[in-house]
């Protein structure tokens, strides 16, 4: 079998003076760390002789590249942290994740023996520690994990203990028929009481950890919302949301509130303020903010098939302690606002 090689890349002038593992780093739209394997190992030539990490370009040299960087397998290690089960049997279990915690650290993210500082604190980590058997049709990376939800999300994951009950649980997530439930705080009042967002969601082409709906390549993403509750407070507009998704793409509740123009609150990576401050002519104390070091995003509701019964699972979780306290914060402060109008 014939391997294609990409062709080699020319350095324009303009390019003199930057290192080389900038430069491939940029070209290639990859990180500098994966430039600097293939480096290292001799799989990058300039000028048809192997370089340094640190080379400086001129300009006018041609740049080969010989192959991808060799990696050995990488594995997850089990790390005793406490778990919140709400639900367990042979098959399955449902944890009430915390936010802060990564459920699995990314392929490039630890070194072969596992032991990298990043690959610490994963939900991964703490399952391998708690349950003596997970499916291994994610890889030795992702034993169990058929879904994902992100670091700074809280509430309700499914994990498979076994590959046959993995299989049907992905394969109720792939026809849609998992019902997974979000409560959103958002900045500001959307127009309507209820509606649906179906935008495409990729990869944002110039900031590559956000994700996007302006480009029409993206793939498919649908969430519902509805209005609970709407807040206007000293601290500006917010709106108490559910929003139900039927599709699981990365980031899909935020990018999609964010598209809108209502931030989820605490998301600064879509837009949302790090601090809320009190404004002007509004009865808090004066100079008063709010922060929330997390996005106020919780999955509350996870409605599932059992993958061997056959019998409906339904459970909840209720908003976690540092989420009740935000919004009981906002909560009253709208109230003391309102009574002094009143008064």
């Amino acid at each position: 079998m014939t391997t294609h090689l990409p062709a080699p890349i020319a350095v324009a002038t303009e390019a003199a003076g930057q290192r080389l593992d900038q430069f491939l780093a940029a070209h290639l739209d990859v990180s500098r760390a994966r430039v600097q394997e293939l480096i290292s190992q001799q799989k990058v030539l300039v000028n048809d002789s192997p370089a340094k990490v640190s080379l400086k370009l001129r300009g006018g040299e041609h740049i080969s590249i010989l192959g991808s960087a060799e990696r050995p397998p990488l594995r997850a290690i089990a790390e005793d942290i406490p778990l919140d089960i709400v639900y367990e049997d042979d098959d399955l279990a449902i944890i009430n994740k915390a936010a802060g915690m990564m459920v699995h650290a990314g392929a490039g993210a630890i070194s072969p023996d596992g032991e990298d500082a990043r690959n610490r604190g994963t939900l991964v980590n703490a399952l391998l520690h708690h349950f003596s058997t997970l499916s291994a049709v994610g890889g030795e990376l992702r034993p169990g994990i058929v879904h994902r939800l992100d670091k700074e999300t809280s509430g309700l994951i499914v994990v498979a203990k076994n590959d046959e009950a993995h299989r049907k649980l992905a394969e109720q997530f792939a026809r849609r028929e998992v019902k997974k439930t979000y409560i959103a705080l958002v900045h500001g009042w959307p127009k309507r009481d209820r509606g649906t967002i179906n935008a495409p969601i990729s990869r944002d082409p110039v900031r590559r950890i956000r994700m996007s709906t302006r480009r029409i390549d993206g793939r498919e993403a649908i969430s519902h919302y509805n209005v609970v509750r709407r807040l206007d407070t000293p601290f500006g507009k917010f709106t108490l949301v559910e929003v139900k998704i039927d599709t699981g793409r990365t980031h899909q509740i935020r990018v999609h509130m964010a598209s809108l123009g209502h931030a989820v609150v605490g998301d600064v990576l879509y837009g949302a303020p790090r601090e809320m401050r009190a404004r002007r002519g509004r009865a808090t104390d004066e100079g008063a903010a709010l922060a929330l070091p997390r996005n106020f995003l919780h999955a509350a509701q996870l409605e599932l098939t059992h993958p061997r019964t056959g019998e409906k699972i339904a459970l909840k979780s209720p908003l976690p302690p540092e989420l009740q306290a935000f919004l009981t914060a906002v909560e009253s402060d709208v109230a003391s606002h309102l009574a002094t109008e009143e008064g």
